[in-house]
């Protein structure tokens, strides 16, 4: 299944001005099932991670316009009215926590990047979406939302996260539409994302992005996603710009080390607690452990309006490790054993087995690792997929002490 033909599918039997992140989440929770399961069909394998970066897409990306192959040094930044002052922190660190804001929770982060640290944001007004989707949720389908609001007493949903991008690496100017406003002090450009997000309809007023330079060239961005076309507004989104301050950095830890990585890819982002990127995000209360996403080449640091994974096709050539519980998967687990499975569209120039993904399961069965290249590129043949997963050795899954920085865990 193709990204337009998946928000089509989830999207196309309502009105095009409701056309909400609801059911789009709800698809990627539906393909994230099946991802656990072992993939009945391998067609849909890695769907999760393809689902939520095409539904989400923004007007413009911006990455294209540099590729900085190595990252932009954070340096020590002050904020602007505050005066305080932000670390010199390397990637894969966490340099702020979780704090309120009126009605609006940011929570800690749980995904980094070489370019930014993400975290949910919820609000007591709305429904948020990120938890898992029950199977009697994925068979009633398209009555799904509706059985939510309900139970939460008809809040309207909202999926919303932070992006705190490290100095030099967001552009604003490439918002489109965007407009320039100031709040608290600072710099600040707001604007209205299109229906069904895709940038080829017009804007709905519920898909809202608020961006502002926390410190000099370091700036931070709020995407919210609602099911309710006035709220979260501009003004409640800007209320996140006082509360926003640095703390004491800490390592994104994982709970894995890699033994073998192929020649020329670079770690992007991570997941702590969660999958790596937005679908990281977009499951944070799924329960998950851990992950990490590889590209090649290395990413650009500038000229980003979006996380890395935010539209369709940006990340060209990698591959994704997850680290979940067995428990989470619609099928029984095989303790200790090791299985791969070729990608449905393999597309390598040398020819061969390209593209799948290798799942490895703990002795006890009740932790599954899986390392993917679907919806990546799929250049790695299965060989080296499954190279990767074997090279892996999983920490102990409960107990924080023994999970490594992804800085080091990341390299062999």
């Amino acid at each position: 299944m193709q990204l337009h033909e998946l928000v089509d599918a989830v999207t196309g039997e309502e009105p095009p001005m409701r056309r909400t992140a609801d059911d789009i989440i709800a698809a990627g929770r539906r393909a994230e099932r099946r991802r656990r399961a072992g993939f009945a069909s391998v067609g849909v394998a890695g769907l999760v991670v393809v689902a939520v970066a095409g539904a989400f897409t923004l007007p413009t990306l911006g990455a294209e316009r540099s590729t900085t192959a190595a990252p932009v040094p954070a340096g020590a930044t002050t904020s602007g009215s505050t005066g305080a002052r932000w670390p010199d922190a390397a990637p894969f660190t966490f340099t702020f926590a979780g704090y309120d804001a009126g009605t609006l929770h940011v929570q800690n982060p749980i995904v980094t990047s070489t370019g930014y640290q993400i975290a949910s944001v919820y609000s007591d007004n709305h429904t948020s979406n990120d938890k898992p989707v029950t199977g009697e949720e994925t068979k009633a389908r398209g009555d799904v939302i509706t059985q939510k609001r309900k139970a939460a007493g008809g809040k309207p949903s909202l999926w919303a996260y932070l992006t705190v991008y490290r100095p030099g690496v967001f552009d604003p100017a490439g918002i489109k539409g965007g407009e320039e406003v100031t709040v608290a002090g600072r710099r600040a450009v707001q604007a209205t994302l299109p229906v069904g997000l895709d940038p080829r309809n017009p804007v709905y007023p519920g898909n809202k992005v608020f961006a502002w330079e926390y410190a000099h060239n370091a700036w931070a961005a709020v995407t919210s996603f609602s099911g309710d076309m006035a709220t979260p507004s501009f003004q409640d989104l800007g209320g996140l710009v006082g509360g926003l301050k640095p703390s004491r950095p800490k390592p994104a830890l994982v709970p894995f080390t890699v033994g073998y990585v192929p020649s020329g890819y670079l770690p992007l982002q991570t997941g702590t607690h969660a999958m790596p990127g937005l679908s990281g995000i977009a499951t944070a209360r799924a329960g998950d452990y851990g992950g990490a996403t590889y590209t090649r080449p290395a990413a650009p640091t500038s000229g980003l309006t979006a996380p890395y994974d935010a539209a369709e096709g940006a990340i060209k050539d990698g591959f994704h490790i997850f680290v979940t519980p067995s428990s989470s998967a619609n099928q029984s687990p095989e303790p200790g054993a090791t299985k791969c499975y070729p990608g449905a569209d393999r597309r390598l120039a040398a020819g061969g087995a390209g593209g799948g993904f290798c799942n490895i399961w703990s002795a006890d069965g009740t932790v599954s690792l899986q390392v993917s290249g679907m919806g990546l590129g799929n250049a790695l043949p299965l060989a080296e997929l499954e190279k990767i997963a074997r090279g892996i050795r999983v920490a102990d899954v409960r107990n924080e002490s023994t999970w490594t920085p992804a800085a080091q865990a990341l390299r062999p």
